[in-house]
């Protein structure tokens, strides 16, 4: 594997797509913090403060129009990976990386990193998850790709457990499940997701998948982790099945059928759904890869809200 500190003149460029994101600007700091050059693509109406900030910090900007292949390809041209942390719904996860990919691919640059993120979407059947759903189509135009690429699958995003996952419920002491109680799932937290991706994507050898969990805990250990959080005791709630929380999904969706939220309700609960089923439990782990970071528990991330 490469050492990743390298001289001023030996020093990896890596692009970096959805940079005024809170993971995207996470990875940034995290490769300019590795020595990288980083060169973020942003669009002419980005946030001017959150790409102000990223110059700041060192990265250079690059505003560019998606839709100008030639542009969007130049903005590519002399990098070792491109990354893309973008976050949308299908305009964005199929249709802007897929320009994006062919970019890379036109640039010559030899590796991509998509924007996956998530539970291993791999082992879902098409129709159960809108948002992965995106991924998974994408996923099938990226390996016809002549480039080589590697996808982080984290599971979930271990901050949403202090409120927006209605999982841990604080205010009345219980850690509601569907399901099985000892069904284990995976956590990360944005920060150790942005670390590991920052570090595949200086890495030349990493593979086609990184399955990483800062943490792999069951309702119980759930339970355990927002007791030892809070100092109070925890208990479970079992909600009741998992075709309960199906049927619950259906009638949600059907109340907002044209949402155009990233996040609506009903998406979440079809995350806590896959979740809950084990189907997409992350198995390897690729944790030791990187021995230099530092991975963050869920009681951790719980003691911090």
């Amino acid at each position: 594997m490469e050492n990743n500190t390298t001289s001023a003149s030996q020093k990896p460029t890596i692009v970096l797509a959805g940079a005024t994101g809170d993971l995207g600007g996470r990875i940034g700091r995290s490769l300019l913090e590795k020595g990288a050059e980083v060169r973020a693509i942003v669009r002419s109406n980005s946030d001017a403060a959150k790409v102000d900030a990223l110059r700041k910090q060192g990265a250079t900007i690059c505003e560019v129009d998606f839709h100008n292949a030639s542009e969007l390809a130049k903005s590519c041209e002399g990098a070792t990976c491109v990354v893309s942390a973008l976050s949308g719904l299908h305009y964005v996860m199929v249709g802007i990386q897929s320009l994006l990919l062919n970019a890379v691919v036109a640039a010559g640059v030899p590796r991509f990193i998509p924007s996956d993120f998530a539970i291993d979407f791999t082992n879902l059947p098409y129709g159960k998850n809108r948002n992965l759903d995106f991924r998974k189509e994408f996923k099938e135009r990226l390996d016809k790709a002549p480039i080589a690429a590697t996808s982080v699958l984290c599971g979930m995003f271990a901050d949403l457990l202090t409120g927006q996952a209605p999982i841990v419920l604080f205010p009345i002491k219980k850690v509601m499940y569907y399901g099985n109680p000892n069904q284990l799932m995976d956590f990360t937290t944005i920060q150790n997701t942005a670390d590991y991706t920052a570090a595949a994507a200086l890495d030349p050898t990493a593979p086609r998948y990184l399955r990483i969990a800062g943490d792999v805990l069951d309702a119980y250990g759930l339970k355990e982790a927002a007791s030892k959080a809070t100092g109070e005791e925890f208990k479970l709630l079992r909600v009741g099945g998992l075709s309960l929380l199906n049927t619950i999904i259906r009638i949600t969706k059907a109340l907002t059928p044209a949402s155009k939220e990233v996040f609506p309700a009903w998406q979440g609960m079809q995350y806590m759904r896959d979740m809950f089923s084990g189907l997409p439990k992350l198995e390897p782990l690729d944790n030791d890869r990187y021995p230099e970071i530092k991975w963050t528990t869920v009681a951790e991330v719980l003691e911090r809200r």
